[in-house]
């Protein structure tokens, strides 16, 4: 018994450490499955699991829910233990900024669309046209994840948090390029998503961070990845922090390792575009 009392004690170290400070980070993600991640923890060197373990002391992550955890992977069923670029971006944050709590409160569905589910204004008609199975047509992940934000905010608030926003990083874009109709409409859905996401916690100048997607052509609408390369391109020099972590499109993917699938990236992969994301909120942040 005193095991056990002692082990959940230990896991809760990091949420009652985090309860004592007043001002809080908070870091918003969104996107599909690269944003989910296939990360593989147990690939990750000792090293950088110790990294891991040292910023979890710090940064609390609540995952397509409104409840806080330590930093950590995810695991389903039997599938093996997962991470996205949220765990590098929380050991680059915690790394910078040793004494600073954050907390990252991340919305990312696989194979969904900006063009319908992500949609800051919704419609059943956009998502007919974006999503491919009746699943997804019914998600709306803008107004899930905002209200997720909201809810972690209130509780916070209660706690008498200060909080402040460190930016958004955004990895979507592939589901996109297969119509010519959810391509050629991706800046102006960006644009408009980077306003709603500003608006609504009256941020005017939130740092929104993008990965560009790289992944081969579709067969169905061969021009819809270098469309919307061009076009993530071109929003980022649309105005004042809004930044895009480029990518190659050599098939070899040594900027960003892929998986044999030549889409999602692997262990590699995440560690360093987490560790990119992280980075360019470090360098393009004045609330820290």
């Amino acid at each position: 018994m005193k095991k056990i009392l002692l082990l959940q004690l230990l896991v809760l170290l990091p949420i009652l450490s985090f309860s004592q400070d007043k001002e809080v980070y908070v870091v918003l993600l969104g996107g599909q499955s690269n944003m989910a991640g296939r990360g593989q923890f147990q690939e990750l060197s000792s090293h950088n699991k110790e990294r891991a373990n040292e910023a979890s002391k710090y940064v609390s992550i609540a995952s397509g829910s409104t409840t806080l955890a330590p930093l950590s992977y995810t695991a389903s069923g039997k599938r093996q233990v997962n991470f996205g670029p949220e765990l590098f971006i929380g050991i680059r944050l915690h790394e910078h900024y040793p004494n600073r709590k954050f907390i990252l409160i991340k919305e990312a569905q696989g194979g969904t669309s900006l063009y319908g589910a992500w949609h800051p204004q919704w419609t059943q008609e956009r998502a007919l046209i974006g999503e491919r199975d009746a699943k997804r047509q019914k998600m709306k992940l803008y107004a899930k994840h905002t209200q997720a934000i909201k809810t972690v905010i209130e509780q916070l608030k209660t706690q008498n948090k200060t909080i402040k926003f460190v930016g958004m990083c955004w990895m979507q874009g592939e589901k996109d390029s297969r119509l010519e109709v959810t391509a050629t409409e991706y800046g102006q859905n960006l644009q408009l998503l980077i306003q709603s996401y500003r608006q609504t916690f009256d941020v005017k100048n939130l740092p929104f961070v993008f990965g560009q997607i790289n992944c081969p052509p579709r067969t169905k609408f061969p021009k819809g990845t270098a469309i919307l390369r061009q076009q993530m391109a071109n929003v980022s020099n649309s105005e004042d922090n809004i930044y895009m972590i480029p990518t190659s499109m050599q098939a070899d993917w040594k900027d960003f390792p892929k998986r044999e699938d030549n889409v999602h990236y692997n262990t590699q992969g995440q560690e360093l575009l987490g560790t990119a994301f992280g980075n360019c909120l470090i360098e393009s942040n004045t609330t820290l």
